[in-house]
This record gives C-alpha cells, sequence and structure tokens, in this order.
C-alpha cells in the first residue's frame, strides 16, 4: 500500500512538473516555473500553479527564458516567425529563435511581440472599459464620460474598436452630448509596412454633426517599433457622408487622408498614445479637416488604471452656425481585461 501510494504521489509530482513548460530568470535572479501565456507593449504575463492570479512582469526585467513551446515571435524590423525560443547559455537576455530553419540570436530588446502558437481567442483579446462622473452644486452641473475600446492581436494582423460618449447636463444651459466611435484594422507586411482600413464616427453639438461618417484605406510604415514605443505615418483615401442636426442639406466628400500615430508605454506604470489625421478634400475646394487624440494611462493594481483623454476636431469649412472646431478633455477611472 505504501508503494502505491509513493508511486501515485511520484506520478502526480512528475505530471505537474511537466505541465510547467516555461522558465524564466529575473534581473533579480529570481526563477518562475510556468506558462508564458503573452508579451506585448513590453508586458509578460506568466501564470504559475501556486498562484492563482498571473504574474505582469516588465519585459526589461527578463534575463533568461527557457521554453519547449511554439510561439509567434514578433520582432523591431517586422519580420515575424513561429518557433520556440531559448536563451543561450553564458549570455544574458540573448535567446535562440529558429528562422527558415536556423538558428538565429536575437536580444530580448529586438522581440516586440509574443504569444504561444494555438492561444485561445481571449488570450488575444485586450478590452479597457472607464467611466468619469463629474457633479457640482453650482448651476446644477453634471457630466458623465464613458469609454470601452477592444484589441485584437493575430500573427499578420491586429483588429480595434472603440467606443466613447460624453454627456453633460447643465441648468439654464444647452445639454452636451458627443460621441466618438472606431472600428478597424492593420495587416502586417514584410520590412515595417502595413495596409489598413477604418470606419470612424463622430457625432457632437459644437459642429451641429447628428453623424459624420468616414471610412478610409489606406498603408504605412513603422519609423519606429520595438517593445517600449511605436511611431508609424500612414495615408490613403477616404469618403465622408456628414448628416446635422440643422436644416443644412447633408453633405458627402471625397478626400485623402495623412495620418501619423505615436505609442510610447514601460514608462514605469505610465504609457501614452497619440493619433493625429489630416483630411485634405478633393470634391469640395479648400476644404480639409483635422483630427487629433491623445490619450495618456496611468495603471494601478489589480489592472486598473485611471486614463487622461483629448480629442480634438476641426473643420475649415463648417455648414452654417456651426463652429470650426470641438473638444473635449476627459478623466476616468478604469479596469483592463486581458
Amino acid at each position: 500500500m505504501k508503494k502505491q501510494l509513493l508511486f501515485a504521489f511520484f506520478v502526480i509530482i512528475t505530471s505537474a512538473a511537466l505541465a510547467q513548460k516555461d522558465t524564466l530568470k529575473l534581473s533579480n535572479n529570481d526563477v518562475l516555473v510556468g506558462s508564458l501565456e503573452k508579451m506585448d507593449r513590453s508586458i509578460l504575463t506568466f501564470s504559475t500553479s501556486y498562484d492563482d492570479s498571473d504574474f505582469k512582469i516588465k519585459w526589461g526585467e527578463v534575463l533568461e527564458i527557457t521554453s519547449h513551446q511554439s510561439f509567434i515571435v514578433s520582432i523591431t524590423n517586422g519580420d515575424r516567425f513561429t518557433s520556440k525560443i531559448s536563451s543561450v547559455k553564458g549570455k544574458d537576455k540573448i535567446v535562440e529563435i529558429e528562422v527558415e530553419g536556423e538558428k538565429q540570436e536575437f536580444h530580448l530588446n529586438d522581440i516586440v511581440f509574443i504569444e504561444p502558437i494555438g492561444g485561445t481567442f481571449l488570450s488575444r483579446l485586450t478590452v479597457d472599459m472607464d467611466l468619469g462622473i463629474t457633479v457640482t452644486k453650482a448651476n446644477d452641473f453634471r457630466q458623465i464620460t464613458t469609454n470601452l475600446s477592444a484589441t485584437y492581436l493575430a500573427y499578420k494582423w491586429r483588429a480595434r474598436g472603440l467606443y466613447k460618449t460624453v454627456i453633460s447636463r447643465q441648468e439654464g444651459a444647452a445639454d452636451i452630448n458627443r460621441m466618438d466611435a472606431e472600428l478597424g484594422g492593420d495587416y502586417y507586411l514584410p520590412n515595417d509596412w502595413f495596409v489598413n482600413a477604418k470606419a470612424i464616427y463622430l457625432s457632437n453639438d459644437e459642429q451641429l454633426l447628428d453623424l459624420r461618417s468616414t471610412y478610409q484605406a489606406g498603408g504605412g510604415y513603422y519609423f519606429i517599433r520595438n517593445n517600449s514605443m511605436f511611431f508609424n505615418a500612414n495615408a490613403g483615401i477616404a469618403y465622408t457622408t456628414e448628416n446635422f442636426t440643422s436644416d443644412s442639406p447633408d453633405r458627402n466628400s471625397t478626400e485623402g487622408y495623412i495620418g501619423v500615430g505615436f505609442n510610447k508605454y514601460a514608462i514605469g506604470d505610465l504609457s501614452v498614445q497619440t493619433a493625429a489625421a489630416l483630411y485634405p478634400s478633393f470634391s469640395q475646394s479648400g476644404r480639409y479637416r483635422v483630427d487629433f487624440n491623445f490619450d495618456m494611462k496611468y495603471d494601478l493594481p489589480l489592472d486598473f488604471y485611471i486614463r487622461l483623454g483629448l480629442s480634438y476636431n476641426y473643420d475649415n469649412k463648417p455648414v452654417e452656425g456651426a463652429a470650426d472646431n470641438d473638444y473635449v478633455f476627459t478623466t476616468s477611472f478604469g479596469w483592463e481585461w486581458n
């Protein structure tokens, strides 16, 4: 009986050990044994059998990786590989990745994204939800801001959607309503090029916009793409339809667009994202529009965060009675699911 119990115990221990496929060595010489779930935006998610919560580890703190899993690996020049990852003995922060049948050495700083092959849909999805509320006794002012965004990152492409609202009520003043929404995706090409398509929706009272719908397609290039910063430029063609809350007739416009995007993260717990786009009209002589968005996010424990945001829209030829620009500055508290 004792031999049977001992054998059963040995089987359990051995099975648990085999299930723990990956090993990390950190800069403080701690060693974690478990499973590498994902690395994105300079944060590595690592699960273990001895803690119900996943570890969130800054990528710069990792010295060595040992794993028998196969991963999708993206590096700074935009190339993507399917390979196992293993640290080179005696070389901190250097790993071997198989490229077209040959093993090549890469520094960990050259790796932008890692995900195990066969990762689930949910493992590739990131969702942010935040809410801001302002109430003042003076003039009975009340404002609610909401922000819901989701990003899905796959082997060769990324999809993103967002929906933001601002609703303000104040005694003795007209109500204020604003809505921003976006749905689009990027498809990654070799050598840091990409093609993209996007639908953008805007409604705001200041510019008398019941709904502006912009559909655009084009391509771009990443000038900087590493595990702490992205900077890209893109251009293409767009088609815009506008419906107004006033008696002004609807407008349709064929436009070009030129845009830039900047994303800086791994600044401690802080990340910054900025995007700007210029839309010169081909069908309305002399008209152009500008969209600008800025988000700053500070991560708190337990996946909570604080966000500061600014959205600005400019139209040099608005309809009669409308302002040529509108902007909104928001502060909110939210939670990230990843």
